[in-house]
């Protein structure tokens, strides 16, 4: 048994533990009844990054990116909805009855902040609720490359932090827009759906705008703060053509734009740009991107070796010109060998940034490879490095 999973056994172990003391809801023999704070709590506790409560399945906890479930315990829709209810208010409830989805986030004192999504599923109600770091977290806290800390100097420009849900690109974002908030006496303008770190006032002013309450969509919202004196604008995720255009126009006029995509590598998120756009227009966009890039920033998180915690592997691009000009000529294939031999730049391909991983005994081979991009690449690196 490996460490990752002596760690999920034993979280088991005690997650039917606690499950099993708790008093059920409705049961008029307890003294207090079980409610989502004690699940919160305990969440916490485990230093769990989501918990999902879903009818007829197990209370669930994630945990070092794998689920740990009290699976002697099942949960009915009513007590899911028991669960749920005291969070949907205003109109939280309606927009859940009209979307049969809402995304939210709350404060339990002494508990945490929490981001969660509500939604319908075979007719009853689930949520998959994420716990949010007390504090702002910096790029060395999260074990990011040094290099990104160059961002937070950058004037003007468009950058991206890219990967799956989960996988850490809210977080990297905040640590960034906490820097520059830190270094630099400027606007910092965030547009978010919903709104998850509270950034104070250092050295800069920030705004926080939350789509659904103070704007109605990121597309207007962009177009809106553009006329608000902005340096820097936050965008916590392009959706569709319109939203990505304007990000595009702040960048090249004068502002620093951070952003984020749901793609895997470089060449992967150049391609999603240019599809939400009409086949007509991809050329101008094409031009547009070489001029207003600055970085690209693609990650996952891996497993440690150890069985506690994760590190995110990362392939970072930054934009100088021979990337600029085969981003301009439609040369994406070539992106990743560009990467390569700008090694010294600081750039690295997500193999290469597992490797380095390996080497330094954080993630083991077998990681690695099982969420490489390239195997036999990584294959080469390692087995040079051995021999």
């Amino acid at each position: 048994m490996s460490a990752n999973d002596s760690e999920l056994a034993r979280l088991v172990e005690e997650l039917n533990r606690s499950v099993a003391r708790a008093p059920r809801v409705g049961d008029k023999t307890a003294t207090s009844p079980r409610d989502l704070d004690q699940l919160l709590s305990l969440a916490a506790q485990r230093q769990a990054s989501d918990l999902l409560l879903v009818a007829n399945s197990p209370i669930a906890f994630r945990v070092n990116g794998a689920l740990a479930t009290a699976s002697s315990t099942l949960i009915s829709s009513d007590e899911v909805r028991s669960y749920l209810q005291p969070l949907l208010t205003g109109t939280l409830s309606q927009e859940l009855e009209r979307n049969r989805s809402v995304d939210f986030c709350f404060m339990r004192p002494n508990i945490g902040r929490f981001r969660a999504n509500v939604h319908y599923q075979r007719g009853s109600l689930a949520a998959a609720i994420r716990l949010l770091p007390a504090q702002i977290p910096s790029l060395d806290s999260l074990h990011l490359p040094a290099i990104l800390a160059q961002l937070a100097d950058r004037r003007q420009g468009f950058v991206l932090f890219t990967g799956p849900t989960g996988c850490g690109k809210t977080s990297s974002l905040a640590a960034l827009i906490d820097l520059i908030n830190a270094r630099r006496r400027d606007h910092i303008i965030t547009i978010e759906d919903p709104i998850e770190y509270e950034h104070p006032n250092r050295s800069s002013i920030v705004e926080q705008v939350e789509v659904g309450t103070d704007a109605r969509g990121f597309a207007e919202a962009v177009r809106s703060v553009l006329r608000q004196n902005p340096d820097v604008i936050l965008i916590g995720e392009i959706r569709d053509a319109e939203t990505m255009s304007a990000a595009l126009t702040a960048a090249e006029t004068g502002h620093l734009v951070l952003s984020s995509l749901h793609t895997n590598d470089t060449a992967q998120t150049i391609s999603r740009i240019l599809d939400v756009f009409p086949t007509g227009h991809q050329q101008q966009i094409r031009q547009q991107l070489s001029l207003a890039l600055l970085a690209i920033v693609a990650q996952q998180l891996v497993p440690a070796s150890n069985g506690t915690g994760r590190y995110p592997a990362t392939e970072v691009m930054m934009a100088n010109f021979a990337m600029r000009n085969l981003i301009r000529q439609g040369h994406d294939h070539q992106i990743r060998s560009q990467i390569m031999i700008a090694r010294s730049e600081g750039m690295m391909t997500m193999d290469q940034s597992l490797g380095e991983l390996v080497r330094a005994n954080r993630i083991s081979r077998e990681t690695a490879f099982a969420h490489c991009h390239q195997p036999d690449d990584l294959r080469r690196q390692l087995d040079t490095v051995s021999a």
